[in-house]
């Protein structure tokens, strides 16, 4: 089985929608997707997800099923010297990195800021509705790999958000999303494919053969948007910073 996991495009955060460039990166994306034998597609609730997806079903006369917990990862924490109400996963890496739990998948939702902020039960609240949907295609969670109980070539597609999208990378490779939210990056409307190795009948994991691919905005003519990244120099006063 193949997940494709899709952060939604360009958005207007305001208006919980596409900018105009977004809406181009989806029609990029239809452009894509057409041609690949989905079996079924899954959508956050969130308008800039849902507005992301509407081409490709359109084109390929589907319908999404919307799940709530597919949302962008809501909870928020206090951010070490800069106090509450950031993302779990945006953090500055010079107060994270020096916390060795953070590297640790079974411990980085045990630290302070963490455990305050109830992270850890939305990471398992998330999760474990993954594991569900998975077990509906026929890969059942079993330890840190997945019993099959009907193996199949199938290809569903998961339209939704970056910290989102990192929570169920984590879960599948089993290690911690602190990793992922901050030492990948993945651009607006960027594919990631996940599929599963069934080297022994009846035990598969999950491997990661591509991440952020923007191969479909390449062959548009249209650049990668810059939503996706911070700073590369913090004297480059014209990106973003925070």
């Amino acid at each position: 089985m193949k997940i494709l996991i899709i952060r939604h495009g360009d958005p207007d955060y305001e208006h919980d929608t596409l900018t105009e460039k977004g809406k181009r990166e989806a029609e990029a994306l239809a452009d894509r997707l057409e041609k690949l034998p989905i079996c079924a597609a899954y959508v956050s609730p969130l308008g800039r997800a849902q507005d992301t997806a509407k081409p490709t079903l359109a084109r390929k006369g589907m319908t999404a099923v919307t799940y709530d917990w597919l949302r962008e990862f809501w909870p928020r924490i206090e951010r070490g010297s800069e106090g509450e109400g950031h993302n779990a996963w945006d953090w500055l890496p010079a107060e994270w990195t020096v916390e060795e739990r953070y590297f640790d998948r079974h411990q980085w939702p045990e630290t302070k800021a963490m455990a305050d902020g109830g992270v850890g039960e939305s990471y398992r609240y998330v999760t474990e509705n993954f594991d569900r949907l998975l077990a509906s295609h026929g890969y059942v969670r079993e330890g840190a790999y997945y019993r099959v109980k009907h193996a199949n070539n199938d290809t569903i597609v998961i339209f939704c958000h970056f910290g989102l999208e990192c929570v169920l990378l984590s879960h599948l490779m089993n290690v911690s999303p602190m990793i992922l939210w901050h030492g990948f990056c993945a651009a607006p409307t960027s594919v990631t494919v996940a599929r599963t190795e069934e080297r022994r009948e009846g035990v598969a994991y999950f491997r990661m053969s591509n991440f952020g691919d923007t191969s479909h905005l390449y062959a548009a003519g249209e650049p990668e948007a810059e939503s996706a990244r911070l700073c590369e120099c913090y004297t480059n006063m014209d990106e973003r910073h925070d």
